[in-house]
């Protein structure tokens, strides 16, 4: 599908699937290599990060776990500048390599709650796996570990991004036209 509906959005085809698999693969490569022998605890935000987590975990070679929190801070397409925690951390992080796996940064509130929260924690480091990121919409200085791929500021859905909680499971990935 080159074009797609969403709700009252139109969007068009932007990052085929054969593109998502190829960074995927370059993210995971780098990971084995600087984790390797530190059994990382991989932390997964949902919901939008589970297609890319799913990818990614088939290419980790390394000892690790993996858990799952759950933030908000996306109100249709735009960022509520709030990030709200809907399902919290259910590991000791005292101490770990932490891997924090996200779909997309952005403005790059969400992270900076996250890291901030896992250095309270006493994690011994937090590093940063994500498939997108727009560097135009940035807003913090911090360190993005592992891009899949950097893209514009549009506002696209697919590959576990949404619109109004559709689109999540669309192969490809489609930013907005109108």
């Amino acid at each position: 599908m080159s074009r797609i509906k969403v709700h009252d959005k139109e969007f068009e085809l932007y990052i085929p699937q054969d593109q998502i698999e190829r960074a995927i693969h370059k993210v995971a490569d780098d990971i084995n290599r600087d984790f390797a022998g530190k059994n990382p605890l991989f932390l997964v935000v949902l919901n939008g990060a589970f297609m890319f987590a799913a990818e990614l975990f088939k290419n980790i070679e390394i000892e690790c776990e993996i858990s799952f929190v759950k933030l908000s801070s996306y109100s249709g397409t735009s960022s509520t500048s709030v990030v709200r925690e809907l399902i919290g951390l259910d590991h000791s992080i005292h101490d770990r390599n932490i891997v924090m796996v996200e779909d997309i940064i952005d403005t790059g509130l969400t992270m900076k709650f996250t890291i901030e929260k896992m250095l309270k924690l006493e994690a011994k480091e937090v590093k940063i796996a994500t498939m997108l990121f727009k560097p135009n919409a940035f807003q913090f200085d911090y360190a993005i570990d592992y891009i899949g791929l950097e893209i514009p500021n549009d506002f696209i859905i697919g590959y576990g991004l949404d619109y109004l909680e559709h689109a999540r499971n669309l192969p490809d990935i489609y930013k907005i036209v109108s």
